[in-house]
């Protein structure tokens, strides 16, 4: 059941900025795509260019906070 409001949670929040944290990474971007087998996609901005993107399971997330606009 959380798992289904988790993905609709994300699957509306499309185009914004995201910081998702793993135990091992802490991976910033644009959420670009949530599909129903529940994996992110993550349209990474890491400094060597746009269009890097990052593959996520919802298994493998810890948190996911979305920063305020500046």
């Amino acid at each position: 059941m959380f798992e289904n409001l988790f993905r609709d949670e994300l699957a509306n929040r499309l185009g914004t900025i995201v910081e998702i944290a793993t135990d091992n990474n802490l991976i910033e971007g644009i959420l670009v795509n949530v599909t129903g087998d529940l994996v992110l996609t993550v349209d990474v901005n890491d400094g060597y260019g746009t269009g890097n993107q990052v593959f996520l399971s919802v298994d493998a997330i810890n948190y996911v906070r979305f920063p305020a606009a500046a």
